[in-house]
């Protein structure tokens, strides 16, 4: 029982270790094919992204990608392609940022206002998508894929002079109205560093997630409905009210992903507010295998590997090296699971025959 018990958590353990094996090695290659040598390239990027500079940066910009990445985790895990989470996300951020610069309260109210209004705008903005799919049989990968469009444009409307924005004096940027400092989240000190107040609070919505889905009837329901809808009908669940809630329950996750920004850094939002957050939750969300845990490394390695190529571009490296990197991990993971699963599959297989084989020994004896 125990040998059998330490071959399952070395099966485990093998995916991640082969993935980041050949990612390393691809990473070698492609710098090889570039003309760099690893050994000169790789020891300062690694220093520089080991600073503590750079990592309360990666655990800053980690807190987006970490939220981005949950959200696509709850489709997944219900079969669902959310590729909305970007204008979910946007669109979240944008009437947080415009409700709360309109209205004045005490500290905690304030950031509360916020953070409800932005998961509600983030919901409503996906149950669109979840009820063409459930009424229209439309697939949420086409709706979401027009709703960010359409997102894209409203804000772009909304965002001029006028109406809900503003221009900067002296400035081409437009931005809405600066966020009051009631509603600012204090930074969190780490050693000489700091991170952003909101970093505890996307920890908790992944503590929420492990308990929802983990823990609650709802959760299994959810599981279950993700793995066969008809089998799951037949046990008396209602598959269209969880392919709602779900989806709705992602673009919530999606809504506050850019207020680790927003309330810590920028306080309105503007034109250079980042976008493309949306296709990064979801390899992030693979990076991870739909896990909390797992997840949070992945956002962390994200982060990480975007603050390391600021050191390429010193070295004069191509910084889309990262994006290859990126790219690979990605897919690294996925094929080593694949592998580790059809390895397990065939073990498990080998034990079956040898039961079996024991089994008639002993009726014929």
């Amino acid at each position: 029982m125990r040998s059998s018990r330490l071959e399952r958590v070395l099966l485990v353990l093998a995916a991640p270790a082969l993935a980041l094996v050949f990612s390393a090695a691809v990473a070698a290659t492609v710098l090889l094919v570039a003309g760099f040598s690893p050994s000169e390239v790789i020891p300062p990027v690694v220093e520089f992204g080991s600073s503590a500079t750079s990592l309360a940066a990666v655990v800053n910009k980690a807190a987006t990608y970490y939220l981005a990445g949950l959200s696509a985790a709850i489709g997944f895990r219900m079969l669902l392609f959310n590729i909305g989470i970007d204008g979910q996300y946007r669109l979240g951020v944008f009437a947080a940022a415009v409700v709360g610069a309109a209205v004045t309260l005490p500290p905690f109210l304030h950031v509360a206002l916020i953070v409800v209004v932005a998961m509600l705008t983030g919901a409503l903005w996906a149950a669109i998508a979840g009820y063409l799919k459930v009424r229209r049989g439309v697939s949420e990968v086409i709706s979401t894929i027009m709703l960010n469009v359409i997102a894209t444009g409203l804000i772009a409307y909304l965002l001029t002079p006028g109406r809900l924005a503003e221009r900067a004096e002296g400035s081409n940027n437009v931005s809405t109205p600066l966020l009051p400092e009631s509603a600012w989240l204090p930074d969190i000190p780490l050693g000489d560093q700091s991170v952003f107040g909101f970093v505890p609070i996307a920890v908790l919505v992944g503590v929420l997630y492990w308990w929802l889905l983990g823990r609650t009837r709802f959760g299994f329901e959810l599981r279950a409905s993700g793995l066969s809808l008809r089998a799951a009908a037949v046990s008396g669940v209602d598959s269209r009210r969880m392919i709602l809630i779900t989806i709705m329950m992602s673009g919530a996750v999606a809504g506050i992903a850019g207020l680790p920004q927003l309330l810590g850094s920028s306080h309105r939002y503007g034109l250079d507010f980042p976008p493309g957050y949306g296709f990064t939750g979801l390899a992030i969300a693979l990076l991870g295998r739909n896990n909390p845990v797992g997840v949070a490394f992945g956002a962390v390695l994200w982060a990480w590997l975007e603050r390391s190529a600021q050191m390429f571009d010193l070295l004069g490296v191509s910084k889309e090296i990262v994006t290859i990197l990126q790219a690979v991990i990605v897919l690294s993971v996925v094929v080593a699971y694949e592998f580790i699963r059809r390895a397990a599959l065939v073990r498990q297989q080998r034990q079956v025959r040898r039961l079996d084989a024991v089994a008639g020994m002993e009726v014929t004896s």
